[in-house]
């Protein structure tokens, strides 16, 4: 990379060329259907809403009303749309009024009418409406329970598609006979649009079962009512024959893969060769951190599998097991573990950051790291493993100035990890 930027600012290139990829008002426009006879309303949930919700109104050209959920801090302001915020990961009251209101809205339509949804990462906690007999603090308990387990998001989101009045298909179906419409910005391992936001639209095949075989899974317990409903099957989602679906169609319109082709193209404008590891690499961060300094160090040392200078792209979702008292999410916590792994080795950088802005529940995105930043800690008298044993990368790289922050990009297609080995170009 003669002339090129600073290893900083190339992986720095690299996540923007991501994030803008899956950016709504780059990708909903040319999804957009044509106006119907009858309404058009828009009801939408999760961290990307409100730009979606922006982005219709932007490229509507008829009468338009509805009403979306985002995460706090994520909102922009719309003329026709109501954008409201409430809480995420576990949700809150503003959450569960708003679901109420979006049900509500969808019902009574008729045939002439069109339900434009807007689907993304975060809507599960956002669109909290529980199923009858449940609360909302029961549905917390679960919440927090759940993210606490270790279970993948597919799991988490069939047990709480079953405590549920809208998730699972719900929605669609309190919208029959309406014509709906859903575009789905994609943050889960595959994007199957089933899994993202808990899939208010689609069809749900799991069952109530499914979802008590995995809270035994992981042994977690839950309120009295809780067990009570999934044992009687009263709350049962609507299945893939349910009639009541059949004038729905759904677009997944942004992935994590088309946002890491979007950063290899900008990886090869600028002389590096980029190698695309998936874009659905899950398990402890800790972990995939050890796996991805090999394969940089073996780049480094062999030219294989790739050759220097060249970039490791991956996408997907970490889990951290929490074990320590200190800050940071799964991007700070891999980027802490990749920095012990690899021990300094020599033009080896790597940047990694949630595409939604907020990695965990932090302020940060993510963080960099460079080849000289272990010695840089140790001067400043920071011991990278004993921050890695509490669970602090937060602390770790906000010490040495290496957050990236961006605030909220109002997008979401999940983490994002480039790993830049410089080689003697360097």
């Amino acid at each position: 990379m003669a002339h090129s930027p600073s290893p900083a600012r190339f992986l720095q290139s690299l996540f923007e060329a991501a994030v803008a990829a899956a950016d709504p008002a780059a990708c909903v426009p040319r999804h957009l259907p044509p106006a119907p006879p009858g309404r058009t309303l828009v009801v939408g949930a999760g961290k990307a809403a409100a730009a979606m919700a922006r982005a219709v109104e932007d490229h509507w050209p008829g009468e338009l009303s509805g009403l979306v959920v985002t995460r706090y801090g994520h909102g922009l302001p719309c003329e026709r749309i109501e954008v409201v915020e409430a809480a995420h990961p576990v949700p809150d009251e503003a959450g569960r009024a708003a679901a109420g209101r979006i049900l509500a809205a969808v019902r009574g339509l008729t045939s002439d009418d069109l339900v434009l949804v807007l689907v993304s990462g975060g809507g599960s906690a956002l669109l909290a409406l529980p199923f009858e007999g449940v609360t909302l603090a029961d549905k917390q308990q679960v919440n927090r329970a759940l993210l606490k387990s270790g279970a993948g998001i597919d799991e988490m989101n069939c047990v709480r598609k079953h405590l549920s009045a809208i998730k699972g298909g719900r929605l669609a179906a309190a919208a029959y006979p309406a014509r709906m419409l859903t575009l789905v910005i994609s943050d889960v391992p595959g994007d199957d649009p089933a899994v993202v936001a808990s899939g208010p639209t689609v069809a749900d095949p799991t069952t109530c079962a499914d979802a008590l075989a995995i809270l035994a899974k992981y042994r977690i317990a839950v309120p009295p009512t809780v067990e009570a409903l999934l044992r009687s099957c009263l709350s049962e989602t609507p299945k893939p024959d349910d009639l009541r679906l059949v004038h729905c169609e759904t677009r997944v319109i942004a992935t994590a893969q088309a946002s890491l082709e979007a950063a290899a193209q900008a990886a090869r404008v600028a002389g590096v060769e980029p190698l695309v590891l998936g874009d659905a690499i899950e398990g402890e961060a800790r972990e995939v951190a050890k796996v991805m300094a090999g394969l940089a160090k073996s780049c480094a040392l062999h030219g294989v599998p790739a050759r220097p200078p060249c970039v490791l792209l991956s996408g997907g979702e970490t889990t951290v097991t929490v074990r320590g008292q200190g800050r940071g999410g799964r991007n700070a916590e891999f980027l802490l573990a990749l920095a012990v792994a690899l021990d300094g080795a020599p033009g080896i950088h790597a940047l990694a950051a949630d595409t939604d802005g907020i990695d965990g529940t932090e302020d940060n995105a993510g963080a960099i790291l460079a080849d000289d930043s272990l010695a840089r800690a140790r001067a400043a008298g920071i011991d990278a493993k004993a921050r890695l044993a509490d669970n602090d990368g937060y602390g770790f790289f906000a010490a040495l100035g290496d957050l990236v922050l961006t605030g909220p990009t109002r997008t979401n297609v999940n983490d994002f990890r480039a790993i830049y080995v410089a080689g003697s170009s360097r």
